[in-house]
């Protein structure tokens, strides 16, 4: 039902105009940000109805200052009651996003302001207009007057061709972004044919039970979701993928036993290795985030890739052969090349850290135990509808940079003819939370994994390889590639993030409220929506955490 709930106030000094108004509140109104109103729009016999969203709101009173406030109130007893009564109003800014037949006209003095309900939103947003078959549910806008609104991106922006990539930002803890991730790839996967989806898990346990329902959920959470327009359940057709280790289970995990073996006994778990006659090419995956400023550990690497004596054996041998480079007098006999004897050291050092890992092994077993497996030879082999889920949270920074890096180039390859399938997903999703690591904004040169980013973030749109990522701070990602997302997910953050440049587009009293929105609220922004929007979303229909 829509109420009328104040009138629009223009002033000489404050006029309305055809991007914004102001209208006074009715003492008994209730208004929040975000909220939609309409107004009906009259030029002579001419009418048309005008929608505006609520940017702030204010209240004023006649007293000419605090001072006077104070005095009025016994120079400030708090007991007494003001000896005069003041003058008060409470007015809202609102900012047109749209009329409905293109009238552009500031609205006038005195015209009546109304609630929006369910249709007026769709049709102030532009929510009407997305094709039902383009829908890839967003979540869910809830206004001040209780009005629910599914919100809906449109596919040709987030999947391509039109646009693609959604990156969240946002407080850990606060803002749920890996839980809105899910959602959203769920309602990806359930709305968009031949899509299959891979996520990266950095930390704890909460993506490792994507195939098990959640039974703490409740029945209203579970109506959310039918809201949204998606049923209310986990992931199907999911594999799990895990670095090994020779400790039984055999999986370098944070899960329990008894899951572990339950996924043993469902044949969706692996547990990746990587050997030195498939790998080697990889090398330089592991040193993405080490300081590398005279392009020294790039040469060693082009001279371990171009040398035959390094092209056989396992990765014994080949550290073997390796330490006989920092020796000097080895050294020289080897090889002219211009590498000081210090950056042989440095790169022994860095590649010994790494490598002595469990995951790199002689070679793959047929042990069905072990659950060997190459991961970019899977990778390759994904189907549409399926999710992987690989876990690197138990290793350490250089690692989780090898097996990320290995991701990305699998799926790369995939799609410029790395293989002689015919049936390759239209779309692959990759979710990785914590971006900033792998392409931080001070990034003073161009690491593999960094350079894989930016290729996708400029033609994933076109290939079929969409990025969703997360990360705390959005200040601290590549500008490039933050830069060709096509939509953007905003949580909880602080005072300091939202005076950064990556902010200074959004109106101030949005900004303002990203650093107190409440847990599970997020403001969102996409290219077909006329303004940003305040969302909630449903519950997570799988399991989380450790029983």
């Amino acid at each position: 039902m829509k109420l009328k709930i104040g009138r629009v106030s223009a002033t000489e000094s404050n006029p309305s105009s055809c991007d914004s108004f102001v209208f006074w509140l009715d003492d008994n109104v209730r208004l929040s940000p975000f909220d939609i109103v309409k107004v009906e729009n009259k030029i002579g016999s001419f009418s048309s109805l005008t929608y505006a969203v609520v940017q702030d709101i204010l209240h004023i009173t006649d007293s000419p200052g605090h001072m006077s406030n104070y005095i009025s109130s016994d120079f400030g007893d708090l007991e007494a009651q003001p000896l005069t009564q003041k003058l008060g109003l409470s007015y809202a800014l609102a900012s047109v996003v749209h009329n409905d037949k293109e009238n552009y006209m500031p609205v006038r003095e005195g015209s009546d302001v109304m609630t929006a309900d369910a249709e007026d939103i769709k049709k102030a947003l532009g929510l009407d207009n997305i094709p039902l078959e383009k829908c890839i549910p967003a979540g869910i806008m809830k206004t001040s007057t209780g009005v629910s609104v599914p919100v809906n991106f449109n596919s040709d922006f987030l999947v391509g061709p039109e646009g693609a990539h959604l990156n969240i930002s946002g407080i850990s803890g606060l803002a749920t972004k890996t839980s809105y991730a899910m959602f959203l790839l769920q309602a990806i996967q359930h709305y968009q044919n031949d899509v299959a989806i891979i996520v990266l898990n950095v930390k704890g346990d909460d993506l490792l039970r994507l195939d098990e329902n959640n039974d703490k959920i409740t029945q209203k959470q579970k109506d959310e979701w039918s809201l949204s327009g998606l049923k209310c359940a986990p992931f199907t057709n999911v594999s799990y993928f895990y670095p090994y280790t020779k400790q039984e289970p055999h999986s370098l995990t944070v899960l329990n036993n008894a899951t572990i073996e339950r996924q043993k006994r469902d044949r969706i778990l692996f547990n990746y290795i990587y050997t030195f006659q498939k790998d080697k090419e990889k090398l330089d995956l592991l040193f993405t985030n080490v300081d590398d400023p005279n392009d020294t550990i790039e040469s060693i690497i082009n001279f371990i890739m171009e040398s035959d004596e390094f092209s056989e054996g396992h990765w014994e041998d080949f550290k073997k052969r390796l330490r006989e480079y920092t020796n000097r007098e080895t050294k020289q006999k080897k090889t002219n090349q211009d590498i000081t004897i210090q950056s042989w050291r440095r790169f022994s050092r860095l590649i010994n850290n790494s490598i002595n890992n469990d995951i790199f092994q002689k070679s793959e077993s047929g042990d069905p135990d072990l659950s060997h497996v190459s991961l970019s030879e899977k990778i390759k082999e994904i189907k549409s509808g399926h999710t992987y889920v690989v876990d690197i949270a138990k290793l350490d920074e250089q690692l989780q940079c090898l097996v990320f890096g290995d991701v990305i180039k699998a799926v790369y390859d995939l799609k410029h003819g790395g293989t002689d399938r015919e049936d390759i997903p239209r779309r692959i999703v990759i979710f990785v939370d914590e971006l900033n690591k792998y392409a931080p904004s001070t990034a003073v040169r161009n690491s593999a994994i960094l350079n894989y980013l930016k290729e996708i973030s400029e033609r994933g749109r076109s290939e079929g390889v969409i990025l969703v990522s997360a990360e705390q701070f959005k200040s601290a990602v590549n500008d490039k590639i933050k830069g060709n997302c096509s939509s953007h997910v905003y949580g909880r953050t602080n005072a300091i993030e939202i005076s950064k440049p990556d902010y200074r587009y959004i109106p101030k009293v949005y900004a303002n409220m990203m650093t107190r929105l409440g847990k599970g609220d997020l403001i969102i922004e996409h290219p077909i929506f006329k303004t940003l929007l305040k969302i909630s979303f449903p519950f997570p229909s799988y399991k989380q955490g450790a029983e």
